[in-house]
């Protein structure tokens, strides 16, 4: 099975857990470098319009190297969900997208 249809397969739970617009959040993980959080945040904003950075989350990693950023997301459709995951995996300082 590849990651696609597996990514694929998820959202197609997703879609039937869910009802849109619905509050999702998102949690995704990389290596604490400056920026990385803002890029995060950029990178949420241009698929959901009306997200509130002010909203995010940080946690860094106990010995400090992994920041992991909540991204707390009003989503209005299952298009718009897998477009934002998709372009947060695609990102080069993500690590992981939860």
């Amino acid at each position: 099975m590849t990651d696609s249809v597996s990514l694929t397969a998820a959202f197609d739970r997703i879609e039937q857990l869910l009802e849109f617009p619905a509050d999702f959040p998102i949690k995704v993980m990389g290596r604490q470098a400056d920026g990385f959080a803002q890029a995060i945040a950029d990178l949420a904003r241009a698929h959901v319009p009306d997200f509130d950075p002010g909203a995010i989350e940080l946690r860094l990693s106990s010995k400090g190297g992994y920041l992991s950023i909540t991204l707390p997301l009003r989503v209005t459709s299952r298009s718009q969900l897998e477009g934002v995951y998709r372009a947060l995996a695609a990102h080069p300082m993500v690590r992981v997208v939860l």
